[in-house]
């Protein structure tokens, strides 16, 4: 008979372009002060979760997050580029603002969610999306039965969110993906199913910028 997945399934940290809304895509930024102290606490809060496994993007603001959940669990991160962010080529480092001057053309059909629409050097979203489910359902087929976590990106979790409730790509986003919530997939053959989205009840009590900077080393 077969058995289900349980899939926890993680945004990264905070950074500093998350604040600022700069897209990051492939670009190798690094949690800030606050991103590092949500990795601390998500690890925290899934230390008793009957992990068996931890995977991660390669990227370091993932995969920095993924060793705190790895270290309270007493696993080690294993890392998948297949679950990197969408690459973005040209829009990397630019605002929404910016990219809306540069290439209005180009933003409207990002805006539109157009699924063959890739940036300029970028990913079209379809082919994202493919890489993203398939990257999934490979690493939850070698798990069945157990528990795993995978620490990825904004882009990633919407993909999956979008493949568990069959919302469309081009359909507009109504659901939320906090920097550092827990979200919950199961994964039975090949079909997804959402169990919970956007559990951040662990990140409250957040302290002060100046504390996090006392409190935690760079």
């Amino acid at each position: 008979m077969q058995q289900s997945t349980r899939i926890v399934l993680i945004r990264h940290g905070e950074t500093d372009w998350n604040t600022e809304t700069r897209i990051q895509g492939h670009t190798d930024i690094a949690l800030n002060g606050r991103g590092r102290w949500q990795a601390q606490r998500v690890g925290a809060a899934l230390a008793e979760e009957g992990l068996q496994a931890v995977y991660s993007s390669d990227l370091q603001r993932a995969h920095a997050t993924a060793l705190a959940v790895a270290q309270a669990c007493g696993l080690s991160v294993q890392v998948s580029t297949r679950l990197r962010e969408r690459a973005f080529g040209s829009f990397e480092g630019r605002t929404f603002a910016d990219i809306e001057a540069e290439w209005p053309a180009a933003a409207q059909r990002w805006r539109q969610r157009d699924p063959s629409f890739g940036p300029p050097g970028g990913e079209a979203l379809q082919a994202f999306y493919d890489r993203c489910v398939q990257a999934v359902h490979g690493l939850a087929a070698a798990h069945e039965g157990q528990a795993v976590a995978m620490v990825a990106h904004g882009g990633v979790l919407d993909c999956l969110y979008r493949a568990a409730t069959g919302q469309a790509l081009n359909a507009p986003r109504t659901w939320g993906m906090a920097n550092a919530g827990i979200n919950r997939l199961l994964r039975a053959g090949d079909v997804l199913t959402l169990v919970g989205w956007a559990d951040v009840g662990h990140l409250e009590g957040e302290p002060s910028a100046d504390e996090i900077h006392e409190t935690l080393p760079r």
